[in-house]
């Protein structure tokens, strides 16, 4: 608990460009967490560097991203918006937290073994040991909740289980974090194979739609959408492709499935896919006019990266000192 209110933690990494999923599914529903929470949330750079970056790029993301939070809605007074890599705690507990972590429990994390097999020129101890990293990014902050997808459960289990198997050793040191299940973002899928989600790293341009992309790419993107030969707009399994678009028109009106079929009943699948694309830019125009006024102002983002790097740092301090200590590290002198 910090001021009273629960900790929610969240991480998002600088590489790739965010999508509409990305945006749609997780930060438009961040955006009034602050009213309940005290939120944290990490520009990830610390885990990006498992893979091979080039660094200027890796640089400019991070900082793109941190805009990107501010222009989704963000407010960096409510909110703590950071770079992880300025806070030196992550690391210092990661240490620690990787000598109660089995060689064992990291073997079975099914990441690892996507990720190994994408870079099998680089399978290096930190793709290894990067879900402890993960573990010391929350515990760090003694978070409450933490706003995780299917594909990140597995390590939010980890984390419970290093936790408590510390806090079983040295007393209650650690919050044992929960999944956050509040309101549920649209799940997006690919334009392209609506079997799959919608991805930063998808290999096709033309699968994911980019937070940053102008609206006559929105357009054409949900034009070349692959659909089906039914030739109605049907909210079912049997129709992967519609039913994604009814989605993505839903997640952008407001609008129920129910409501998007009955408005759109007896119309061509070209009048809906323009419609989709509409609702879509119309939605990012405010977001991408925003970023544009932030990417302007270098003064006021060095701002914030600083108040804000020193805000985490005072609380993730907090909790390193106490874990240095009950491991027996020697008091610093002051």
């Amino acid at each position: 608990m910090i001021n009273e209110k629960k900790v929610l933690f969240s991480g998002m990494q600088a590489t790739g460009n965010l999508t509409l999923g990305n945006y749609l599914g997780a930060m438009k529903n961040w955006v009034t967490l602050c009213d309940e929470y005290e939120c944290f949330y990490s520009v990830v750079d610390m885990h990006s560097i498992t893979v091979r970056q080039d660094p200027a790029t890796l640089r400019q993301r991070a900082r793109n991203l941190l805009m990107i939070y501010i222009a989704a809605g963000l407010d960096p007074e409510k909110n703590c918006l950071y770079y992880q890599s300025h806070v030196s705690g992550h690391a210092e507990l990661a240490w620690i937290l990787n000598c109660f972590t089995y060689m064992g429990e990291l073997n079975r994390m099914t990441q690892f073994k996507d990720k190994a097999a994408k870079h099998a020129d680089n399978i290096n101890a930190g793709l290894f040991t990067y879900p402890v990293l993960m573990a010391a990014d929350i515990l760090l902050y003694q978070a409450d909740v933490v706003p995780v997808g299917i594909d990140q459960m597995q390590h939010l289990e980890l984390t419970r289980d290093i936790a408590q198997r510390f806090n079983g050793v040295y007393g209650d040191v650690f919050t044992i974090p929960e999944a956050y299940i509040g309101k549920v973002g649209a799940k997006i899928m690919s334009l392209q194979d609506p079997t799959k989600k919608m991805s930063k790293s998808d290999e096709n341009p033309n699968a994911s739609i980019y937070l940053m992309d102008d609206p006559d790419t929105i357009i054409r993107k949900c034009k070349r959408a692959v659909t089906d030969s039914e030739a109605q707009i049907l909210y079912r399994d049997e129709q992967p492709g519609i039913k994604n678009l009814i989605d993505i028109y839903g997640a952008c009106t407001g609008k129920t499935p129910e409501e998007v079929v009955k408005e759109f009943d007896g119309k061509g699948y070209g009048d809906f896919k323009l419609a989709v694309g509409e609702s879509v830019v119309s939605v990012l125009k405010p977001l991408q006019e925003r970023y544009a006024e932030l990417s302007k102002d270098k003064g006021y983002i060095d701002s914030i990266i600083k108040n804000n790097a020193e805000k985490a740092g005072y609380v993730a301090n907090k909790t390193l000192r106490k874990v240095q200590r009950k491991v027996g590290f020697p008091d610093r002198i002051r």
